[in-house]
């Protein structure tokens, strides 16, 4: 029989993804962080902000081939660092204090870290001949913010035009709609009745220029 409680503790620790849309995406990691380092300069509230890794892998980098050498070198490192712990703790609480149980508990660390990693090699050795280090890393990263700050969150960081969703979903960041245009006054025969304050009087013409004049007129005045 399951636990109810324990269920509902266990669903409420569930990730889910941050409801919003993208920003930007960004290739690595560290450009999306910077992102979000420059909204945070701009007074952006950045408890809206999330950045989520799209197509997350599971990668395993080989650092190098484990020998014994190696496996006793990185044991007694260990060893070394346990047994200076402990020789300070007893090295602190001693009625007499001595530092030569410092000493005495690095040798001994070492000796037994040592001695450790080569027992640990010789059991995986015919599985597991190398060193390793896991990590997750995903093939971009999206800054993504609630829907309400997605245009301050673009206007902070000069970016415009379409993105992705969590989701895999399209977004168009479409810009504030433009003020209605003002309808001009019609007539009851659909003539445009002139706007309240304009000027009935025609206006004023030019004087005819010499070239407007009549040919008569040009000779006499030529004359």
């Amino acid at each position: 029989m399951t636990n109810p409680l324990l269920g509902r503790s266990s669903r409420a620790r569930m990730p889910k993804l941050p409801k919003g849309e993208p920003v930007a995406t960004y290739e690595t990691y560290d450009e999306a962080q910077k992102a979000v380092v420059t909204l945070a300069e701009a007074d952006f509230p950045v408890t809206q902000v999330s950045i989520v890794g799209n197509e997350l892998t599971s990668v395993e980098r080989v650092t190098g081939k484990l020998t014994s050498a190696r496996a006793a070198v990185a044991g007694a490192a260990s060893g070394a660092w346990l047994g200076l712990f402990l020789g300070l703790v007893t090295f602190l609480f001693s009625t007499v204090p001595n530092f030569s149980f410092v000493v005495g508990a690095v040798i001994i660390g070492v000796g037994f870290g040592a001695i450790y990693g080569i027992v640990s090699y010789s059991i995986t050795r015919r599985r597991r001949d190398f060193t390793s280090v896991m990590q997750v890393t995903g093939t971009s990263y999206s800054v993504v913010v609630e829907p309400d700050s997605m245009h301050r969150a673009r206007n902070v960081l000069g970016i415009g035009g379409v993105g992705t969703s969590v989701y895999g979903e399209p977004v168009v960041s479409t810009p504030p709609p433009d003020a209605p245009p003002v309808s001009r006054p019609v007539g009851p025969y659909g003539e445009r009745v002139p706007e309240p304050g304009a000027s009935d009087a025609p206006e004023p013409t030019a004087p005819p220029t010499s070239t407007d004049r009549p040919v008569g007129e040009q000779g006499a005045t030529g004359a």
